[in-house]
């Protein structure tokens, strides 16, 4: 934990202390049930990126929470293009989030599940080939696989014009990974909003504008409006770490 910044809790229990990460863990949690959660930092306006990447918004408070949520997450879900353009390398954790997981009857890493409608992907990328687990990819039923793809993931394919997610979801749960993380991008993300799959939303706000430009934390076509209550509130320094959650 940075002694600069450390993390306090605003709401609904205000703990003005210093959180270390069995308080944290403790506060995000594993639900009971299966559960989807999606994790995004932003800017105050709304900013997903800053020059094109989302590590311009993301300081020490939010990388601290993003490495809790990937110990707690069985699954760890993103977009080929987001792999691609954020240059996902494997999945690994620290030795200390390993020995949680072992203590908790994990797996010593999540395993990486890529959702990809044209299977634009490099098996030699380090997300795969490094790969501690070996990954999944979710895909469509026409898609055809680069050479070397099944030999580093499994690709399951589920749905015909497009991923069905619903479906690739059931057949992540099918592999006992209930605990499902999704880092993005903006148009899974709008697509799991527009299906009614996501359960928990982690929403980091740097305290940045980053002006007119760069694209938002959701994309794609309109969806129903759902109610998703607010859960709590940390803060550090200037940011603030939100989470929202259903019933």
């Amino acid at each position: 934990m940075s002694a600069e910044s450390p993390i306090s809790a605003l709401w609904p229990n205000p703990v003005t202390r210093p959180m270390d990460d069995a308080a944290l863990t403790a506060l995000y949690g594993r639900p009971d049930r299966p559960h989807l959660r999606m994790n995004f930092v932003t800017s105050v306006d709304g900013a997903v990126s800053v020059d094109g990447y989302s590590a311009g918004l993301s300081g020490e408070p939010d990388k601290r929470v993003f490495g809790l949520l990937r110990m707690l997450c069985d699954a760890l879900l993103v977009a080929a293009g987001t792999l691609r353009h954020e240059g996902y390398r494997a999945v690994r954790l620290t030795e200390r989030r390993r020995a949680w997981r072992r203590e908790h009857g994990l797996s010593e890493y999540p395993t990486l599940v890529v959702v990809s409608g044209a299977l634009d992907l490099d098996p030699a990328q380090a997300a795969f080939a490094d790969a501690p687990v070996r990954p999944v990819v979710l895909t469509r039923a026409g898609a055809t696989a680069p050479p070397g793809l099944t030999e580093v993931a499994d690709v399951v394919r589920c749905g015909d014009d497009r991923v069905d997610l619903a479906a690739g979801l059931a057949e992540l749960r099918r592999r006992g990974l209930d605990q499902v993380l999704c880092e993005g991008g903006p148009q899974l993300f709008g697509a799991l909003t527009a299906a009614d799959l996501v359960d928990e939303v982690c929403l980091t706000v740097a305290p940045l504008l980053a002006g007119a430009g760069p694209g938002r934390i959701t994309a794609g076509g309109p969806s129903e409006v759902r109610h998703l209550p607010l859960r709590h509130v940390l803060a550090a320094g200037g940011v603030l770490m939100l989470r929202y959650a259903r019933d």
